[in-house]
């Protein structure tokens, strides 16, 4: 049980990390453009 006091704090932490890398991703424009890099690796030869 004392387990518990550990691991749902961790959690917490491991999902505001993940909140947060997704939120850096969006604001530097990792998203902007996606159709154009799938068209690109079909047309690189």
């Amino acid at each position: 049980m004392e387990i518990l006091y550990l691991l749902i704090p961790l959690s917490v932490v491991i999902v505001f990390f993940i909140l947060g890398g997704l939120w850096w991703a969006i604001h530097k424009g990792q998203f902007e453009d996606i159709e154009s890099e799938g068209e690109r690796i079909l047309k690189d030869s």
